[in-house]
Formats: structure tokens, C-alpha cells, sequence
């Protein structure tokens, strides 16, 4: 099998972003920085790519300039099994960015990331549709996902 990993195009704060990313997640790491030569196109010595694992997720961060920026067309998916992981997870990836809604958030470097309950897929597999819709209005109502309210939106009725 092929590796696939994502290859993510920064301005210029690729090694901070890594370094942010690899801090907010568990057994995560920078494993390689390369940098700029004379044949550029980045200034020479500063950081061109940072190879780095999010808990065994690899990925590369590129300074490629500010060609290119991030839309909500990609997203990074957290499966939380608890409450305290969501609200860990999206304390720390909200700093200096933004609650968007129903779990997604933006963080400061402009990088989508859902965080998710696996809960809400549980909730969602149910057979009864009224009770689907349900959790659905509730996490339509919802930023940062709350399982208890999800939960009880289930068992109303």
C-alpha cells in the first residue's frame, strides 16, 4: 500500500503550526525539518517543510507562501470518546481561532477540525428516524458538542 498522508501549505508558520499541533495531541511529534538553499524560492536557512505525527497521523507542513489558504472544503476529524476529551480538544484548537457550529471549529493558523463524539455516530445509527432527527436539531443548535444534551435529545419522546 501506498503511505497518503496530508501536506499542509502554510505562509510561513509551518514549524509553529507543527510545533501547536504536536503539543494539543498525544504521542505526537516533529520527526524532520528541512530549510531553504540559495535555490529558494524561500528566503535561504528558514524552514521549507516540518515532518511531524499526530498520534501516528503523519503529516507535512510546507512555508510555500501566501499562495494558497485553507478552506472548510478539508477538515480534520477528533474522535472523542468523552466529554472531557471534546472540551480538551477544542479548548485548546479554538485558542486564537474560532467556534464555527454543529463541532467544527477554525483554528489560528485557519485549519478546519470537527470534534467529535463518538457518541453522535452511535446516536445517529439509530433505527427510529424521529430519534435521529432529534439529536440532529440539538446539534444543529450546538458549537462545541455537548453528549449529555445530544443524549438526552435521543431519549425525548
Amino acid at each position: 500500500m501506498p503511505a497518503i498522508s496530508p501536506f499542509l501549505w502554510f505562509d510561513t508558520q509551518a514549524e509553529e503550526a507543527a510545533r501547536f499541533y504536536t503539543s494539543v495531541f498525544p504521542n505526537s511529534k516533529i520527526t524532520a525539518i528541512t530549510y531553504y538553499g540559495d535555490a529558494g524560492p524561500g528566503p535561504k536557512g528558514s524552514v521549507m517543510t516540518v515532518a511531524f505525527e499526530l498520534d501516528g497521523q503523519k503529516l507535512t507542513a510546507l512555508n510555500g507562501g501566501t499562495h494558497t489558504k485553507f478552506t472548510d472544503a478539508v477538515s480534520f476529524v477528533v474522535d472523542c470518546h468523552t466529554q472531557e476529551e471534546v472540551d480538551r480538544y477544542w479548548s485548546k484548537l479554538t485558542e486564537g481561532g474560532e467556534e464555527v457550529a454543529c463541532g467544527w471549529l477554525r483554528d489560528k493558523f485557519g485549519l478546519s477540525w470537527q470534534i467529535v463524539p463518538k457518541a453522535l455516530m452511535r446516536l445517529l445509527q439509530d433505527k427510529d428516524p424521529e430519534r435521529t432527527q432529534r439529536v440532529m436539531r440539538a446539534m444543529f443548535q450546538m458549537k462545541k458538542l455537548d453528549i449529555a444534551a445530544l443524549e438526552a435529545a435521543h431519549r425525548e419522546g
